[in-house]
C-alpha cells in the first residue's frame, strides 16, 4: 500500500490544496501591498512637483491675463489630495512588482502556450499603456485651457483642486487603457476566439467607437486634441488587425502542412 503523503506537501502532479493556494495568495498579496506602500511613501515626496506641473496650464492662462486659480475649500483638502495622488502614483510605480506577483500566482496553472500569451500581452500592454498616458499628458494642457476660456471674458475662474486633479488622472488613465485595447484583440485572435478578417471587417464600428471614446476623453469642442488621440488609436487597431491576419495565415499553413504529411 502506498505511503500516505505528508500533510501540506504537493502531489507528484504539482497540484496544491485549497489551503496551500490561500497561503500562497496571502503571501503574494503581502508582497504586493508592501511594494505599493514603499512606492507610495516615495511618491509622496514627488507630489508637490506633480501638482506644480499639472497647474501649469492655469499659470499660462494667468500670464495671458485670464484670472484662473485653484481653490482648497477645506482645511484638510490639500493633505487629502496629496495623499490620494501619492497612493495613485504608488500603485502605478509598483505595477511591475504586483503584476509579477499576480503572474507568479497563476502561472503554475497555465499551459505552455497560455504562458506565452500572458508574457506577450504584458510585454506589449505596458509600453502601450505608458504611451497612452504620455499622449493624454500631451493633450491635457490644451483641453484645460480650452475649457477655461469658454467662460465669458472678464470673469474670474476658481477651480476646486480635487475635481481638477481627478480630471487629469482620469484622462491619463482613460487614454492609457484605450491604447491597450488593441492588444486584447491580438490575444483573442491568438487564442482562436476571433479572426483577423473579422477584426478588419469591423473597422467601421472601430472608427465610430474610437471617435466616441476620444470625444468623451476630450470634452467640449477640442477637435484637434480628439484627432491627436484618435489617429494613433486607429493605427493601433489596424496594426492589431494586421498581426491577427498574419497569425491566421501562419496557422493555416501549419494546418495544411500537417494534412499533407
Amino acid at each position: 500500500m502506498a505511503r500516505p503523503r505528508a500533510r501540506g506537501t504537493r502531489n507528484p502532479e504539482g497540484r496544491m490544496r485549497l489551503g496551500e493556494h490561500l497561503v500562497e495568495l496571502r503571501r503574494r498579496l503581502i508582497i504586493s501591498a508592501a511594494a505599493i506602500l514603499v512606492c507610495t511613501i516615495g511618491s509622496f515626496f514627488a507630489v508637490d512637483w506633480l501638482l506644480e506641473v499639472l497647474q501649469r496650464p492655469l499659470t499660462e492662462l494667468a500670464e495671458q491675463g485670464r484670472v484662473t486659480d485653484l481653490v482648497y475649500s477645506t482645511v484638510t483638502q490639500a493633505f487629502d489630495l496629496k495623499l490620494r495622488i501619492a497612493i495613485t502614483m504608488g500603485v502605478i510605480v509598483a505595477s511591475p512588482f504586483w503584476l509579477y506577483q499576480l503572474i507568479r500566482f497563476f502561472l503554475p496553472g497555465l499551459r505552455t502556450n497560455e504562458r506565452k500569451y500572458v508574457f506577450g500581452f504584458l510585454a506589449a500592454a505596458l509600453p502601450l499603456f505608458l504611451a497612452g498616458c504620455a499622449a493624454g499628458w500631451f493633450v491635457f494642457p490644451h483641453i484645460v485651457q480650452l475649457l477655461v476660456q469658454i467662460a465669458p471674458g472678464g470673469t474670474l475662474t476658481y477651480l476646486d483642486a480635487t475635481p481638477y486633479y481627478d480630471f487629469a488622472f482620469k484622462l491619463l488613465l482613460a487614454v492609457g487603457i484605450g491604447f491597450v485595447l488593441p492588444v486584447f484583440l491580438v490575444v483573442l485572435n491568438f487564442a482562436g476566439v476571433i479572426t483577423g478578417k473579422g477584426i478588419l471587417r469591423a473597422w467601421r464600428w472601430a472608427v465610430i467607437g474610437i471617435t466616441f471614446f476620444t470625444a468623451m476623453a476630450t470634452p467640449a469642442a477640442d477637435v484637434m486634441s480628439m484627432f491627436l488621440l484618435a489617429i494613433p488609436m486607429l493605427a493601433l487597431y489596424f496594426g492589431a488587425a494586421g498581426i491577427a491576419i498574419w497569425h491566421d495565415r501562419r496557422v493555416a499553413k501549419r494546418e495544411a502542412a500537417k494534412v499533407d504529411a
